[in-house]
């Protein structure tokens, strides 16, 4: 997934090794440095950039940003491309959703809007942060029905490569999937299972939400299609999914749990739902035990190449 300016996962680095889990396409890696943005100031979010140099936009005392031309024009030239490319290829509650939130083409939508349409559809809201956050507070915003957004947007000339998930992939790639009372109430779920896991459990319920939330796809009576934010907000990953080049396998939390994955390529590997309905199920089952059993299990071979290493400059 070098980076196809759509995905990113979970909004911290939650695997160790090669990250098997990015965002992607490639873009991203969430979230580790700031500061807590549930109890932090805007003061204090002014003084926090994050490390690849990408800074938020702070909101004024009536909440709204000040977003620059070229942030609305990045914003325009991301919709209008990905509007045509997801045609025929998303899941309709994703539509629904969408429509709902009525996102502007021409410029960066105010985080108030989508909160207005997420709170009267599924009581969920937006949460500010500055960039990568640490994995308690991604937890911790999930369990309480907060979505973390980036105030960043990415820049022009990296409207294929993304180190880091911006607002675009938060707002586009996720919040209409956050309309629908069964992908929100897995996501709040995972949020609560996160805070109390310990750091190995963390590492295998971020493989889980790699493949549900960022790069899942859903049977639906019209055909196979997607529902993963981090293919939503992927030119090259909403291509890549629906083709005959990965392997598509059946949904099974347990083998979920088990698949590594890297942030840096087209994902190799996709998981389809046989309904969206299998999350609200999934919400009321013994998740933590299913993690048990996938540790106890081991993981499956990668089906991807080892990530290169760095060179030191």
């Amino acid at each position: 997934m070098r980076r196809n300016a759509g995905a990113f996962p979970l909004r911290t680095c939650l695997d160790s090794k090669p990250f098997q889990g990015t965002y992607n396409s490639h873009e991203d890696n969430h979230k580790p440095p700031a500061g807590d943005p549930m109890t932090s100031s805007n003061a204090h979010l002014s003084d926090v950039a994050s490390k690849t140099g990408y800074r938020a936009r702070l909101p004024d005392e009536s909440g709204h940003i000040a977003w620059s031309e070229q942030d609305n024009a990045t914003w325009q030239t991301l919709m209008q491309r990905q509007l045509g490319m997801i045609e025929g290829r998303v899941c309709q509650e994703y539509l629904d959703g969408l429509e709902r939130l009525a996102l502007p083409e021409d410029r960066v939508p105010q985080l108030a809007d989508i909160d207005r349409v997420l709170k009267a559809s599924t009581g969920w809201e937006t949460a500010q942060v500055p960039a990568l956050i640490p994995f308690d507070t991604f937890f911790a915003l999930l369990a309480s029905q907060r979505f973390p957004v980036a105030t960043f947007i990415r820049t022009p000339e990296e409207l294929d490569y993304l180190k880091e998930p911006d607002i675009f992939h938060e707002i586009f790639g996720h919040c209409p999937m956050l309309t629908n009372p069964a992908f929100a109430e897995f996501t709040a779920t995972y949020g609560r299972l996160g805070l109390a896991a310990s750091p190995k459990e963390r590492v295998y319920l971020a493989r889980l939400y790699w493949m549900t939330v960022e790069f899942g796809l859903v049977d639906t009576p019209a055909g196979r299609r997607i529902y993963g934010g981090g293919i939503i907000s992927s030119p090259k990953e909403t291509l890549h999914a629906l083709s005959d080049a990965p392997v598509h396998e059946p949904f099974d939390p347990v083998e979920a749990l088990r698949t590594p994955y890297r942030i840096d390529i087209l994902q190799p590997l996709y998981y389809v739902l046989d309904d969206l309905k299998t999350l609200h199920d999934l919400s009321h089952k013994d998740i933590m035990g299913m993690v048990q059993q996938a540790m106890a299990l081991g993981l499956h071979e990668p089906l991807f190449e080892p990530a290169p290493k760095r060179t030191k400059a």
